[in-house]
């Protein structure tokens, strides 16, 4: 074990007890392929699955396994013929069993903090579906609730602008510009300091950089 996997073990652990104390669930996974295949063992077979935009489910592989599997209804935007179809998936998936997504931060004391473009990853993250599954490289993982959000607004959001072609500042120039124009993906800042039901939310770190 490298200096650097064993630091990100240690820390996850502190993040998983803190995870705890907040009524989540955590698990560490070294590897993107475990954090795949234990995702997958959480999903229960007959379940209806919605996903949240995510690069970090793409990159760990659990965006195609969910599209393999024949024992679950996977609600895939992907698969919309039409944009009024991607929209009613959305609100389908509010009422799911299981919704994936990853968090754009984490902090060691296990706060969630994400900020979203239409809102509909934190909706269902706050209310809706029966259990989330939450995918998060260690790059994911911050100090404090500050350092989390600086995080999102210099880090996360730029290359996401530029990925789905938004004319935002941060896109022209790779720093926030707080901006409020129509291609603006930072709509809803919403910190997760608790799950109202124990165990709904699992938090599943993965010893890699995944995702921005």
């Amino acid at each position: 074990m490298t200096p650097k996997e064993q630091y990100y073990e240690t820390i996850a652990g502190t993040i998983m007890k803190n995870l705890e104390k907040r009524r989540m669930t955590g698990y560490y996974c070294p590897t993107a392929k475990e954090a795949a295949d234990l995702a997958m063992s959480l999903i229960q077979p007959g379940a209806t699955v919605g996903t949240g935009g995510s690069m970090t489910l793409e990159k760990c592989g659990i965006m195609s396994q969910l599209r393999s599997r024949e024992d679950i209804t996977f609600l895939d935007r992907a698969a919309a013929k039409t944009p009024e179809e991607a929209t009613d998936m959305l609100h389908q998936m509010l009422l799911c069993d299981s919704y994936l997504m990853s968090t754009n931060a984490i902090t060691i004391d296990g706060e969630l903090v994400n900020i979203d473009g239409s809102g509909n990853r934190v909706a269902a993250l706050i209310y809706g579906p029966k259990d989330v599954i939450i995918v998060a490289g260690m790059n994911k993982v911050c100090p404090d609730l500050h350092s989390a959000y600086r995080r999102i607004k210099d880090i996360a959001s730029p290359p996401n602008c530029v990925r789905l072609n938004k004319n935002t500042p941060c896109a022209q120039t790779g720093r926030c510009g707080d901006c409020l124009g129509e291609d603006s993906i930072c709509s809803q800042t919403v910190i997760t300091r608790r799950s109202g039901i124990r165990g709904r939310i699992r938090v599943i770190l993965v010893g890699e950089e995944l995702g921005y």
